[in-house]
């Protein structure tokens, strides 16, 4: 069974100390959820996951071999990267933005062609091939640079709040790819600030404060226990509370 593991990584950006000694790690069918204040570090973990910033401390492995002793293209191959920024710098058309997932494998569009239609349609964003990444809405340039990641169909995905930009269905129908594709094996890391989200789908918590792993355990611990309201400063709500927005679900 494949399994990631981060052990001890420590990560200075600058002056701050970015992360500090965290340790997490995931098995295949998890979806684990980074949670944590603005400037925790959780986009410094992923980051630190794919060795694009320096760490001075730990490693990171997948199925017992380092990363750091893999090649580029080898690591492409095993995570995909999904990154919070929805920028693109190019007027590609959609299916030719979505095709460069396929760098890692060298088989492009058109040898890639069937993962790129997968890719869309788990998005919800097939409706847009043809159109220049330029004319989408911020919306629906999110759903199509997680087809771009999808279709690179990495058994591990790395995704930094990839529902911030998306409307309620869409939220909905993200978290249930994901849980499509932990059910299907793959592992998934989800940076996350929707505690709802997080609660429904994902099997553990990484909670962040401050570069520091505050707790690592399954969904329900954490829930149930007070470092998760200590370290947002808020209170949870009771079930109860007729206050309480209700949550929502996709229509069939």
């Amino acid at each position: 069974m494949r399994h990631l593991s981060i052990k001890n990584i420590s990560v200075k950006l600058g002056d701050k100390q970015a992360l500090d000694g965290v340790s997490c790690d995931a098995k295949a069918g998890e979806i684990i959820a980074i949670l944590g204040p603005n400037g925790a570090g959780k986009s410094s973990l992923l980051r630190a996951i794919l060795g694009l910033v320096d760490v001075e401390n730990g490693e990171v492995s997948v199925d017992g071999e380092k990363l750091e002793n893999m090649s580029p293209n080898q690591r492409a191959k095993i995570i995909s990267y999904l990154p919070q920024s929805a920028e693109v710098h190019w007027p590609l058309n959609v299916e030719h933005l979505v095709g460069l997932g396929r760098l890692p494998h060298n088989d492009g569009i058109a040898g890639g062609a069937d993962a790129v239609e997968r890719a869309l349609d788990l998005a919800d964003a097939t409706e847009f091939v043809g159109r220049s990444v330029f004319t989408l809405s911020g919306g629906e340039r999110a759903r199509v640079l997680l087809a771009r990641a999808l279709a690179v169909e990495a058994p591990v995905l790395l995704a930094d709040e990839p529902v911030a930009a998306l409307d309620p269905k869409h939220q909905l129908q993200v978290m249930e790819v994901f849980k499509q594709l932990a059910t299907a094996g793959n592992i998934i890391f989800v940076v996350l600030h929707d505690l709802h989200l997080a609660s429904r789908y994902a099997h553990k918590i990484c909670l962040l404060d401050e570069g520091r792993v505050v707790q690592f355990a399954t969904t329900q611990e954490v829930i149930e226990g007070n470092k998760l309201e200590k370290t947002f400063g808020v209170r949870l709500k009771p079930k109860d509370d007729e206050q309480a927005l209700l949550p929502w679900e996709l229509e069939t």
